[in-house]
């Protein structure tokens, strides 16, 4: 097969694994009744919170729902908004959180206040909703919010870790949404970007109880050597900031279901494989772990199948992360890519790409940052006939640097939902 046609079909598999995964395809069978009286309340968060409330806006305004009975607001990603006919939507830092999200934030605070017992809530939650949503725990501003988030981010903690200390700095987060909207009914429906697909951890779980502790916060920041501002420090000793557990009266009249999940992608492009003639081989959708090392035990596993004249694509989602060590850009499925193509030296037949699903990967929370990136068996050739050393860009943590002079950046724009990593290794022999 060709270079070209390597990654047409690596693109189709990527489109396929967004495709079963987007809001119109996933929401519309899942959406409840409206209630019998009383309010219809949207409540929307997450890189796929503008998609969301524009199908669920959508199908209940064509079902009759009288507009004076619906209330609600979206707060997404820059850039992944959507239009709506009658509610708001606002774009919010990510995943920096920034001053619109802190203003969406409270205006969804207020709207699950204002809810009585004849309202139905009904949240609509994907990734992203911890950096959009923020409203911090009191005597915290956001400067100091958006340090932390700063700090956990190069730390190279992961998603759970990184959730645990944001539940417990938060007026929404950690199980607060669902007590804040009572007597109402509460109805949360979910797109899971998270190892394992834990409600307790997607969005960082503002409607579901929350099994960690001020002290597991406390332990994370510890472990990974962050020493953070003075109000954080005093806000993860104040047990006032403890989160509702399980068996608190806020979830009594609460409802979670999840709508799409990372494995859900993967048995679509499963699929794909299977009709073009090849050997799908699913390593996990919840992988974890540093993105360099991950990318050097699949170069060697491609290697063994090549070396056996298999014909097989290797998938794998979940979240890898990146301990920044140097000053470059790039999220976790570039670097994945970068150091795949180092360990493959230019292995002939393998080919690759590693994207985020929400169309960006890392970077500095632009709409058009890359989503990943491909490798070709002639990537490290052309790297090094540009003057470029993949060994510098990989130890300066710039794989968007290597990638983008050499075209081999995958753009694919704000995909507006968001079911984590896709990796898919293809071996040609």
């Amino acid at each position: 097969m060709s270079d070209t046609s390597a990654r047409a079909f690596l693109d189709k598999l990527f489109t396929a694994a967004v495709a079963a995964a987007h809001p119109s395809t996933c929401l519309p069978p899942v959406l409840p009744p409206a209630p019998a009286k009383g309010r219809l309340i949207l409540l929307a968060a997450g890189k796929a919170a503008g998609s969301m409330l524009e199908v669920a806006e959508q199908h209940y305004l064509d079902a009759g729902l009288d507009p004076a009975r619906l209330a609600g607001i979206g707060v997404a990603r820059h850039g992944y908004g959507r239009p709506t006919r009658r509610l708001e939507m606002v774009e919010a830092g990510h995943p920096v959180p920034d001053a619109a999200g802190l203003a969406g934030a409270q205006k969804a605070i207020d709207l699950a206040a204002s809810a009585t017992a004849d309202d139905l809530v009904l949240v609509l939650l994907s990734g992203g909703a911890s950096a959009n949503w923020i409203a911090p725990a009191h005597g915290v501003d956001l400067d100091d919010k958006r340090s932390l988030t700063r700090a956990l981010l190069r730390s190279g903690a992961n998603i759970t870790e990184i959730n645990t200390v944001r539940k417990h700095l938060s007026r929404i987060k950690g199980g607060r949404l669902a007590a804040l909207s009572q007597p109402a009914r509460v109805v949360t429906l979910a797109i899971s970007d998270v190892p394992g697909d834990d409600p307790a951890v997607i969005g960082s779980g503002p409607t579901v109880p929350d099994p960690s502790t001020l002290a597991d916060a406390r332990a994370v920041l510890a472990r990974y050597t962050i020493e953070p501002p003075a109000s954080i420090a005093a806000a993860l000793q104040d047990a006032a900031n403890e989160s509702p557990k399980p068996g608190d009266a806020a979830f009594a009249n609460a409802a979670y279901h999840l709508i799409a999940r990372p494995v859900d992608s993967f048995i679509a492009t499963e699929r794909l494989v299977r009709e073009a003639g090849l050997e799908p081989i699913l390593l996990g959708d919840n992988l974890e772990g540093e993105a360099r090392e991950v990318a050097a035990a699949q170069a060697t596993r491609a290697r063994e199948l090549k070396a056996a004249g298999k014909r097989a694509v290797l998938l794998s989602g979940g979240e890898l992360t990146v301990t920044m060590r140097g000053q470059g850009r790039g999220g976790p499925n570039q670097e994945f890519a970068l150091a795949l193509a180092v360990a493959l030296d230019g292995a002939a037949g393998i080919y690759a790409v590693a994207g985020d699903t929400d169309g960006t990967d890392g970077g500095g929370g632009d709409a058009t940052d890359p989503a990943g990136a491909y490798v070709v068996p002639d990537t490290l050739a052309r790297a090094r006939a540009a003057g470029l050393d993949p060994a510098a860009f990989l130890a300066n943590n710039d794989s968007t640097g290597f990638f983008e002079p050499l075209g081999d950046l995958l753009t694919p724009g704000p995909t507006c939902t968001n079911v984590n990593d896709f990796r898919a290794v293809f071996i040609d022999s």
